[in-house]
């Protein structure tokens, strides 16, 4: 029982410890495209505002110091049902 308790906390202790070093990123924008820019000490922004990777690469290469992604989080917006019309029958 000793060996399943001193398994089960080190693994607590190992996720805790781990999880603290983890660095929220910051993220805006819901467009395809994203331009991953670091903003030192290891952090980082996601510029998700470009519709295509010709559109974000030119903040890339303006000094910024990041590549272009794509969107990780971009959900096309859904069209719009088609509404069908009733034709009627002349007779």
């Amino acid at each position: 029982m000793k060996t399943i308790l001193r398994a089960a906390l080190a693994a607590v202790a190992l996720v805790a410890g781990v999880s603290f070093d983890v660095r929220p990123s910051r993220a805006y924008g819901d467009a395809p495209w994203c331009a991953v820019v670091s903003v030192g000490t290891g952090d980082v922004v996601w510029d998700c505002q470009y519709n295509s990777v010709e559109e974000c690469v030119p903040n890339v290469l303006a000094g910024n110091r990041g590549f272009c992604n794509h969107n990780p989080w971009y959900s096309p917006k859904a069209e719009a049902p088609r509404t069908r019309h009733r034709h009627r029958v002349r007779r």
